[in-house]
């Protein structure tokens, strides 16, 4: 799913277009005994309590796609008989209707979903009527042919409000507050199935996590059924791996410039594509080529590429690259960069030792203090000739 596509699906959590007709509810403590459950026709909640879910749901589809939203797909096996697949799809054919299929799932999040506290999962089911697309990209209401059946869960930490005083307009006294069990917003969450083209996609679905670094491998193989992906951290930490590793000493400051300068060159000639840039073993092997890496060294890193990540898989570009920093770092100095004017930095050899050389304007502030520039020798000496 693109950002357009996410944000389709986002905008069927609000009162006057709701596309959800059921929700199911299950309250776990931390010692995974179930307090509640329940299941309701989700237009008979209050209009405050609907609006309190609507936020749920939107926050369960926010994020950056690669980060915290991930498309996955099913691994041909999940997809028979027996599968998490087939399970899924039990679940939302069902409508939510039936409670021993709804048990069931319940019972596998709480076998397998890593959480010491309270939490609060919430599944509804929706029914999207998916409105055609006139040539100017207008919606065509009238105009649909397909709808778009569908299942979000939610699962939200349950935490105690803080203690603290409050006051009692009744009695107009400060009083000790009572401490409530508050739910909030999702950690994890998933779309089934994926919203892809904008239609149904049951190959697919879209997985959330607030912690991009806490994906909940077991939950996701377990739950879900799909292979987890490097996190963005991973892919970054691996890209960079392959080539510090690879180049050794041809791993100078303009090289890494040049690859930083041509991912971002990539990412911002598609910053107006809703679909996130995603790179392949070929596209690697390109921008390599582009930064004046030699042959030799790109045909290492494209060979390690194979072994250190899995076949098919592709990487996030804004989770490699970084195109609103740009530093320098030794043990005792960090230097930050318009990450545009890298051009301003260079390396040189002088007295024989490594040194980075800065170009400076007549601005420079230290420690928020203006300082001066250094002054030409016609500036400091304006009467006297130049030899």
């Amino acid at each position: 799913m693109n950002k357009k596509e996410i944000l389709e699906i986002r905008k069927q959590f609000k009162p006057d277009n709701s596309a959800i007709t059921r929700i199911c509810g299950c309250y776990v403590d931390g010692d995974k005994n179930v307090k509640l459950t329940f299941k309701e026709a989700f237009g008979s909640l209050s209009e405050d309590e609907a609006f309190k879910y609507y936020e749920i749901f939107r926050k369960t589809l926010s994020g950056t796609i690669g980060k915290n939203l991930m498309n996955m797909e099913f691994p041909l096996e999940q997809e028979y008989e027996g599968g998490t697949q087939e399970f899924l799809l039990k679940l939302k054919n069902s409508r939510l209707e039936d409670e021993e299929v709804l048990n069931a799932f319940y019972q596998k999040v709480m076998e397998h979903y890593i959480y010491g506290e309270n939490y609060y999962i919430i599944l509804i089911h929706g029914a999207y009527d998916i409105p055609g697309k006139a040539t100017d990209g207008s919606e065509m209401f009238d105009a649909s042919d397909n709808v778009y059946d569908f299942i979000l869960c939610s699962i939200c930490p349950v935490n105690l409000s803080k203690a603290g005083l409050y006051y009692n307009i009744e009695k107009n006294s400060i009083e000790d507050r009572i401490r409530d069990w508050v739910v909030d917003m999702p950690a994890k969450g998933f779309l089934f199935p994926a919203f892809n083209d904008r239609n149904m996609d049951i190959h697919g679905i879209l997985y959330y996590s607030k912690n991009p670094e806490e994906l909940q491998q077991d939950f996701v193989d377990q739950v879900l059924g799909c292979v987890v992906p490097l996190s963005a951290t991973g892919q970054k930490e691996t890209f960079q791996s392959l080539i510090t590793e690879n180049l050794g000493e041809a791993c100078d400051y303009e090289t890494v410039r040049s690859i930083h300068e041509n991912l971002n060159e990539i990412i911002e000639s598609n910053k107006d594509n809703p679909d996130p840039v995603m790179l392949a073993k070929c596209d690697v092997r390109h921008i390599l080529e582009e930064s004046g890496v030699e042959d030799e060294k790109i045909e290492e890193i494209t060979k390690e590429y194979d072994e250190v990540i899995e076949p098919g898989t592709q990487l996030l570009a804004a989770n490699i690259a970084d195109t609103r920093n740009f530093s320098i770092k030794t043990p005792d100095i960090v230097i930050k960069v318009n990450p545009e004017r890298t051009d301003l930095i260079e390396t040189r050899v002088i007295d024989g030792k490594q040194c980075l050389v800065i170009v400076v304007d007549d601005h420079i502030e230290v420690n928020g203090m203006n300082v001066r520039t250094m002054r030409t020798e016609r500036q400091m000496y304006p009467n006297e000739p130049l030899v």
